[in-house]
């Protein structure tokens, strides 16, 4: 029961959101029941895929010169670029084919819908508040009297002295009665003990040594960084091109295949060059 009642408010709040935002699409229907709601919102119909168009289109201008080609190709062509771009916006996986179709259950669809209507200009959240372009927080980050929080969280200080004598030094508190070399002594010896410590705690953190106390190896994990930084820059950058470049080109946008006979050959050159620059180094000392 706690559920339903719960699908029942999503259900609510994005049918409501929809008609904040003139949606043409739910004009005219006058649901006044949850289960309506929830019944249009959640099974699978080309109403409800239009109305997922509609709201994706609503955030990406630029994606509404599409939807006529891929309607066009059929509802696969449409679900599979809705997919596309749930995941650009990190809504959604690669397999979540189900959220689009209206096959997933009902509460990850309309988490889904709301999640995606809080990206709209001018929509408006659960609690009144407007979420166009995170403004709300922007004006909650930098009101004046969040500044001097906002500023501390931007620059914060540590004072790594102890407390007694931090308040000797602002004259707030005398210093300790004992005398003051033995202050000095166990100032020192403190100092040391902390630099021993940081020593060893460099020594153990890897990624903290220069050139020259680790030379550079090839690294597994920085190359899957690297790979899928590629990937999401081609991605980002096929979407760009079919929407504003393709009517000027006529070559398809790059994409990434797993094919290795490329890097396999690059590698295999550069192999061979450094072993050439190898023997005229060489030649070069037998000369001398």
């Amino acid at each position: 029961m706690a559920g339903t009642s719960k699908e029942h408010r999503l259900s609510q709040h994005v049918y409501a959101t929809l008609q904040t935002l003139s949606c043409s699409l739910v004009e005219g229907l006058y649901l006044r029941e949850a289960e309506s709601m929830q019944e249009l919102l959640c099974t699978p119909s080309q109403h409800r895929t239009d109305i997922l168009a509609w709201i994706c289109s609503s955030i990406c201008p630029s994606l509404t010169k599409k939807l006529p080609s891929l309607r066009s190709k059929g509802p696969n062509s449409l679900s599979q670029e809705l997919l596309v771009f749930g995941q650009e916006m990190m809504l959604c996986r690669t397999d979540d084919l189900d959220l689009i179709t209206g096959q997933a259950c009902p509460l990850r669809q309309l988490c889904f819908m709301e999640q995606l209507l809080t990206l709209v200009p001018g929509s408006v959240g659960p609690s009144g508040d407007s979420r166009a372009g995170g403004e709300g927080l922007l004006k909650e980050l930098f009101c004046p009297e969040a500044l001097p929080h906002l500023r501390q969280a931007l620059t914060p200080t540590l004072n790594p002295w102890p407390s007694d004598i931090r308040g000797a030094s602002k004259g707030q508190r005398s210093l300790p009665s004992k005398p003051r070399g033995e202050e000095v002594a166990g100032v020192t010896a403190l100092l040391e003990s902390t630099h021993t410590a940081l020593e060893q705690l460099h020594d153990q953190c890897v990624f903290l040594r220069g050139e020259e106390a680790s030379p550079s190896r090839f690294s597994v994990c920085a190359l899957r960084v690297a790979v899928s930084d590629l990937a999401q820059m081609m991605s980002v950058f096929s979407r760009v091109y079919d929407t504003d470049f393709s009517s000027y080109c006529s070559r398809d946008p790059p994409s990434l295949r797993s094919h290795t006979h490329i890097f396999s050959a690059v590698h295999r050159l550069l192999t061979a060059c450094n072993t050439e620059l190898e023997v005229l180094r060489q030649v070069s000392e037998v000369s001398v």
